[in-house]
């Protein structure tokens, strides 16, 4: 991982890569094109674009520290800077739809753009908006592709052994079928193990585009990859030493992936979308929730307040017996202090998520 590079990161980003959908690019002269700069839709792929691309590709992210990528519009020409670098990697989801709209300009104007979806070849491992997570059933054997022994096999071969339909009968895509990409939750990249798959399309389209560092990606991919089984791992630790199989999270339902790889539930009264109107009988059964359970502790969006003192904390807190709150990251953005310590995708899974789900499922 390119520190150095990383210290780099434009602070406000949008300085030179804001950006909505330009006009034709045709006049931008393809022999002048030079795969050695590229953009990525948001703070993840641009952590996994880097990895992978080491010192041949220099990645930039969009979306200043602080903000999601996900619901974020650009300002300005984006598109034409994109188009200049040589590459974009997005996934190709509603939720980022100003990714979406600058990739099908860039595939529709200027054949010689390297566009990568992250989301290629994920049909069978995606799931559906508001899809019901079994926080019972952990019992060692989750089908998950661990190995019972000894715990290394990641199942990182696209089958992951979910088997699970949409909450609304339709089918995930694990029996060959393909979703609708507006009813998918596109939160896939807080899963360690459907991450890996990403981080391969990323390694492989870059190499697809430029031959010559073929190998480099290949074997970045492969280090970061391991590190990758290695978080899932530390995952499943926490999970398999966990007193509580439930938690409560002020926030909207991000962490669905991440639920249903280790069986564990993150109870939110918010929806899956941050604009949904959080009702007071929400609120209530949340509190009654945290009493029952004994829950000390309540997760926090950081992106919303760094400190977590925001309206739907301060709710939950004074209406039940929980004292404390830990953070909690969906991964979509970064925050300026992060960026600064030079966290990364993993660091902060590691720095954050992982010590905060160990608090509040009381895992030894």
């Amino acid at each position: 991982m390119d520190l150095t590079r990383r210290s780099l990161l434009k602070t406000g980003a949008g300085a030179a890569a804001a950006g909505t959908v330009a006009g034709c690019l045709d006049d931008i002269d393809p022999a002048d094109q030079e795969l050695d700069a590229g953009y990525a839709a948001f703070f993840t792929l641009w952590d996994w674009a880097e990895t992978v691309s080491g010192d041949a590709i220099a990645f930039e992210d969009p979306v200043g520290a602080g903000q999601a990528g996900h619901g974020w519009s650009p300002s300005g020409d984006l598109t034409r800077e994109i188009a200049d670098a040589g590459a974009f990697v997005y996934l190709d989801t509603p939720e980022f739809s100003w990714a979406q709209d600058i990739a099908a300009t860039l595939e529709a104007d200027y054949d010689t753009v390297t566009v990568i979806n992250g989301l290629e070849g994920l049909d069978d491992q995606l799931l559906g908006w508001g899809h019901e997570v079994d926080a019972g059933g952990h019992d060692g054997d989750d089908g998950h592709g661990h190995d019972g022994e000894d715990g290394n096999e990641s199942g990182h071969d696209g089958d992951d052994g979910h088997g699970h339909d949409g909450e609304d009968g339709n089918e995930s895509g694990h029996d060959g079928h393909t979703h609708d990409q507006s009813s998918v939750d596109p939160h896939v990249w807080l899963d360690p193990v459907i991450a890996q798959d990403i981080v391969d399309t990323i390694a492989s389209g870059l190499a697809d585009a430029d031959p010559d560092n073929a190998e480099t990606y290949e074997e970045n991919a492969d280090a970061y990859t391991s590190d990758l089984d290695s978080l899932d791992q530390q995952f499943q630790d926490v999970i398999d030493g966990a007193d509580r199989q439930v938690a409560v999270f002020a926030g909207h339902d991000s962490f669905t992936y991440l639920q249903e790889r280790y069986g564990f539930e993150l109870h939110t009264p918010a929806g899956v979308s941050p604009q949904e109107q959080i009702t007071s009988e929400q609120i209530a059964e949340t509190i009654d929730l945290v009493d029952a359970e004994g829950i000390d502790t309540i997760l926090y969006n950081p992106f919303i307040a760094p400190d977590g003192s925001y309206q739907l904390v301060e709710n939950i807190l004074e209406g039940s017996n929980a004292t404390d709150t830990m953070p909690i990251t969906h991964l979509s953005g970064t925050l300026a202090t992060w960026r600064d310590d030079g966290w990364g995708y993993r660091e902060q899974m590691e720095e954050i998520n992982l010590p905060a789900l160990r608090e509040v499922l009381d895992a030894q």
